[in-house]
């Protein structure tokens, strides 16, 4: 799951920067660029939707980032600030582009706040009906154009456009943790998403400096699939007491080469979320052992 930047990806971002991107898609099927860039709603103020809305901002875009929880938002836009303060340090980028950052982000405890958006990107908690209601909610809102799109690591994306009115409209859109650094982004389109709406979703996720592909609607979808062995069989070396955590991440990163170790990056992640995307995986890839959660 780790994807780091190099000189090339950071030449990209600058060349790709100006790039604008106007909803243009139902109709015409085409996508068509303007220098009026679409609003972009993210619904989730956690890791992956702060994330996700500074990307947007940091590339020209107004943001709406919703959460229903005003302590979550509050803590989000310290956060950002925080982060923005941190890149302003490192010489990464100077005060007057993290003043556009935040004054390009607003943040609502309203889904009203959506109205104008030109996409949602969905980033909530890993449950299908929590993301199915919130889907069915913003859909009253938003215009028809408006593309929905969800940041889920592993459920169905036909499966969470089933409750929508509009299935052919919803896509996923797979950022990774920490999602302005990680430049992979998997673009996973259902079975019944509009061709144009996968084409949009790619070309916006490019011009935001990211390198995307495109993955069939499979349980894990590419990264997810893959990861699952690489925990579990971790946690199995250190069931059967053949090294302990540290030894393990240690020999993963100096001799396998990997930037962070199982465990380290079970931890970064969380837990809580490592263990539901690989339930869901282990359940919809009808209850394969390779893929069983452990309880350790």
């Amino acid at each position: 799951m780790l994807f780091l930047r190099n000189e090339n990806q950071c030449s990209r971002e600058v060349e790709l920067r100006h790039i604008d991107l106007q909803l243009n898609i139902f109709g015409s099927g085409k996508l068509s660029m303007s220098k009026e860039k679409i609003i972009v709603g993210i619904a989730g103020s956690g890791a992956m939707g702060s994330g996700i809305a500074q990307i947007a901002a940091t590339y020209g875009h107004a943001v709406v980032l919703y959460d229903n929880n005003e302590a979550a938002l509050q803590k989000s836009k310290l956060d950002l600030s925080h982060r923005l303060s941190i890149l302003i340090e490192k010489q990464k980028i100077n005060r007057e582009v993290a003043d556009r950052v935040l004054e390009r982000t607003t943040y609502s405890s309203s889904l009203m706040s959506f109205s104008k958006c030109g996409i949602i990107i969905e980033a909530i908690v890993e449950k299908i009906e929590i993301k199915q209601q919130l889907f069915r909610e913003i859909e009253m809102i938003v215009a028809k154009e408006c593309i929905l799109a969800s940041n889920t690591s592993s459920i169905s994306i036909t499966s969470i456009a089933g409750k929508c009115t509009n299935p052919s409209r919803l896509i996923g859109i797979h950022f990774f943790n920490p999602a302005p650094i990680m430049p992979l982004v998997e673009i996973i389109p259902g079975l019944v998403t509009d061709e144009s709406i996968t084409a949009f979703a790619k070309a916006l996720i490019d011009s935001w400096g990211k390198v995307t592909v495109i993955a069939k609607d499979t349980p894990g979808f590419i990264v997810n699939r893959i990861a699952r062995p690489f925990y579990s069989e971790a946690i199995k070396v250190y069931e059967e007491q053949i090294a302990d955590f540290s030894t393990i991440d240690l020999a993963m990163k100096e001799i396998g080469g990997f930037r962070m170790g199982p465990f380290e990056l079970m931890d970064f992640i969380g837990n809580d979320v490592n263990y539901a995307v690989t339930e869901t995986v282990w359940q919809q890839m009808f209850y394969d052992p390779r893929y069983k959660p452990s309880l350790t």
